[in-house]
């Protein structure tokens, strides 16, 4: 059975950081894509962060409003998920989830993509 717990939410201020993590266990983790999504009330899941395997490296996706202040990275065993999000801003405020399924050949970046997930960790930023 496959397992995901997240870790690292919390409060900070606009133009903080946080570091979240995701732990994974029950599954091969090189086979796997995992990803990071979020989600505010009253609005749809939305992909933060997706990463796979690859031949040479791995593959990632960053939504738009990731790039350039979040990094996704992967232990090496591939079954622990990393987020570390920097410049932070009040827009980011929601619940971060982590996501993981087999990898089928392409970068999934949509809530339907994935079976497995996590029960989630509040960020919140302050202005």
């Amino acid at each position: 059975q496959i397992r995901l717990v997240e870790s690292g939410g919390g409060s900070v201020q606009a133009g903080g950081s946080l570091r979240l993590s995701c732990a994974g266990t029950g599954y091969y983790g090189s086979r796997y894509c995992m990803g990071w999504f979020r989600q505010t009330p009253g609005k749809e899941r939305e992909a933060v962060a997706t990463v796979c395997p690859g031949a040479r490296s791995v593959k990632t996706y960053y939504a738009d409003s990731a790039k350039g202040r979040f990094i996704v990275s992967q232990d090496d065993a591939k079954s622990s998920l990393f987020l570390q999000m920097s410049s932070l801003k009040p827009e980011d405020s929601a619940m971060y989830y982590c996501a993981a399924d087999e990898y089928l050949g392409y970068i999934p970046v949509r809530p339907s993509d994935f079976i497995n997930w996590g029960q989630g960790t509040q960020v919140t930023v302050s202005s």
